[in-house]
């Protein structure tokens, strides 16, 4: 029987958008096995908003339910989710289990509590916080070389959503509901991530059903950007595993 290739649809985290992924993409892009698709949520990148000043982690999750269903015209992906990305992946698959065929959660947690002095600096001067969180973001040893890129691709309109993004992370909490979450699901973690430490990753292992966690040295919060090839390396195996499993 030959197996199709499930789609992997790629979410983005706070004050980013759509091409936090361009180091990772054309990995699989190269291998041109799965179909990849990288959004931006509302009001980030390319996508006008679509939700109030107070959207929540859920709101997030309905838009993107619709995006995949009526934009994509997906019946069923793989979510990859980065932070936020990853909250809002864990809420489709509470709220919308019929939509996924797998989780990738990318230094995500199942509570995403933020520090208030980052949520008011966030709230009033957005293009310092957004500098800020990018630089704790990244691990010491790639934080020089990579710090300038990452800004230059964060866009205006994804800075003044910086805030309304952590507010809905601060508000987010599952961790009563995760054991309820059953799809195949990869962890991936950086080993230097100060924002979502490898204890999150490690939380989720316990508590999901069908869950493998890696964690990657000399990587922060954007593993998939600082250390892209050994994400892709990882997401593979993990591919090949669950595709030899169905």
């Amino acid at each position: 029987m030959q197996i199709v290739p499930r789609p992997l649809v790629f979410i983005h985290g706070s004050g980013d958008n759509a091409r936090i992924w361009d180091t990772l993409l054309p990995y699989f892009q190269q291998q041109g096995q799965h179909p990849t698709y990288a959004l931006d949520l509302p009001g980030h990148g390319k996508r006008a908003d679509t939700l109030p000043a107070t959207a929540s982690v859920a709101d997030y999750a309905r838009e993107v339910a619709h995006i995949l269903s009526n934009g994509l015209h997906l019946s069923s992906a793989i979510i990859v989710g980065h932070s936020l990305g990853g909250a809002i992946a864990l809420t489709l698959a509470l709220e919308y289990p019929q939509m996924l065929s797998g989780l990738v959660l990318i230094g995500s947690g199942a509570r995403l509590r933020v520090h208030p002095t980052l949520l008011e600096e966030a709230q009033h001067q957005p293009g310092m916080a957004t500098e800020r969180l990018t630089a704790l973001a990244l691990s010491p040893s790639t934080s020089a070389s990579m710090l300038p890129r990452l800004l230059q691709q964060k866009g205006a309109n994804d800075m003044q959503m910086l805030y309304r993004d952590l507010a809905a992370c601060n508000s987010f909490d599952v961790m009563e509901r995760i054991p309820g979450i059953t799809p195949p699901t990869c962890l991936l973690c950086g080993e230097d991530d100060q924002l979502t430490p490898p204890k999150y990753s490690r939380y989720l292992q316990q508590q999901l059903t069908h869950a493998s966690l890696q964690i990657l040295p000399t990587a922060g919060h954007y593993v998939m950007c600082e250390q892209a090839e050994a994400t892709y390396q990882a997401l593979s195996l993990w591919l090949q595993e669950i595709e030899g499993d169905a």
